[in-house]
């Protein structure tokens, strides 16, 4: 499948510290589209990941996906039909828990600056994080899988690492 294939609003979907707002960013730039990372709308920038309320982040979700050209990063099933009502195509990460939680420790411990962080948040391990990318995610995995098999339109599923690296050369995506 060619990028293009996806159209021009893109959802990438997946578990916590999969690499969504990275690949997010990189298609976005590669594209001219703008980039919304559902992270940084739900929750109260220069705070310690605070949640802002759910109607207020309805309405930024809401005008955020009327825009024609975007690409999306996040779950949030809340608001999941009408964003997908307006995409093009989907891109489902499903690596393995382990990645996930590999790459969570790294992005709190060692990365100074990344996509999708909240302003004025410097990143921290939370017990909170480590239960959801554990416990949660895998029941949550299989929801996706379920819901995008449904799916009508483009979508593309990437399972490891390694396939997203080499999706990432593919598509001549900036790193």
């Amino acid at each position: 499948m060619q990028l293009s294939d996806l159209g021009n609003r893109i959802c990438i979907m997946g578990p916590s510290n999969s690499g969504k707002s990275t690949l997010a960013n990189a298609i976005a730039k590669k594209c001219s589209f703008s980039t919304v990372h559902l992270d940084q709308l739900f929750h109260i920038p220069n705070t310690d990941w605070q949640a802002r309320p759910i109607d207020e982040f309805i309405s930024l979700h809401s005008r955020a996906i009327k825009e024609e050209n975007w690409v999306i990063d996040g779950n949030y099933t809340r608001c999941l039909p009408q964003r997908l009502s307006r995409a093009t195509g989907v891109i489902l990460l499903d690596i393995s828990t382990s990645s996930s939680l590999l790459r969570y420790i790294n992005r709190t411990l060692f990365q100074r600056k990344r996509y999708g962080a909240l302003e004025g948040n410097k990143d921290s391990i939370k017990w909170d994080m480590l239960h959801h990318i554990v416990v949660v995610t895998p029941k949550s995995r299989k929801c996706y899988a379920t819901m995008f098999e449904q799916l009508a339109i483009p979508k593309i599923r990437l399972a490891s690492v390694k396939e997203m690296e080499e999706q990432y050369d593919k598509w001549e995506l900036p790193r």
